[in-house]
């Protein structure tokens, strides 16, 4: 695993994806920063959490869409698939090499957080911990379901394009519940809506359920990755 990361690593800081995202994410963030927290005077970061929602659903699909499908595309995949490498291994080196690069977007949060108790001089750090978990959770969620998709195409924009109407799906899977009649299957499609979980934790709100939600949207999405990867090796 440890070389699939340092590789994947490599290829993310030698072409401008890795670069796009993190100057892409600190300006979004830093807009949001600057005129919720600065010129409002408040410590309260809610915005600045909650609004890196949207930012996230375009910005990750451009982040995993290589993952898989350059290595079929490119064939590279072959020498993985017939080496005695364990495919798990694969992907969570991939996996955690696209989260690496999400938790460095992520760290701008730090200097954030930083002004605003200098400022201050004090902050709710219970809530802003639970905020970045919270962040660090929808982004390995969000990491997991698009290289999913990326593994069943050898077409990057192909694979960009998916994640992102899978994630959007996602999340407007709440507003299409409020239409439902049938009380179970309004409750299955709520149940399944990311952003109202999301945003509980931007408020504060450490929801058990919601982490479990998160932990198994991720894991799961990695196991069939892992499938996709055995079925072509022996298919």
């Amino acid at each position: 695993m440890g070389a699939i990361f340092r590789r994947e690593i490599k290829a993310y800081f030698t072409s401008p994806i890795a670069y796009i995202f993190i100057a892409v994410f600190y300006v979004y963030t830093g807009m949001y920063f600057v005129g919720t927290n600065i010129y409002s005077a408040t410590t309260d970061m809610t915005y600045v959490f909650s609004g890196v929602f949207t930012l996230m659903m375009i910005m990750l699909p451009l982040l995993t869409m290589r993952l898989m499908s350059e290595e079929k595309k490119q064939k590279t995949d072959q020498c993985l698939l017939t080496a005695p490498v364990n495919l798990a291994a694969i992907v969570m080196g991939k996996f955690f090499a696209a989260l690496c690069v999400f938790l460095i977007g992520m760290a701008i949060y730090i200097p954030y957080i930083l002004v605003l108790y200098k400022l201050a001089g004090s902050i709710a750090w219970a809530t802003v911990i639970g905020n970045m978990f919270a962040l660090l959770l929808l982004g390995a969620s969000f990491i997991s379901i698009g290289m999913l998709i990326s593994s069943l195409t050898e077409n990057q924009i192909v694979a960009a394009i998916a994640s992102f109407i899978v994630i959007m799906l996602f999340y407007m899977i709440d507003v299409l519940a409020a239409s439902v009649s049938v009380d179970w299957l309004k409750n299955v499609m709520v149940s399944l809506g990311f952003y109202n979980r999301y945003y509980e934790f931007t408020n504060g709100i450490i929801n058990i359920p919601s982490i479990v939600f998160f932990l198994s949207v991720t894991f799961i999405c990695n196991f069939l990755t892992v499938r996709v990867l055995e079925k072509r090796r022996w298919g």
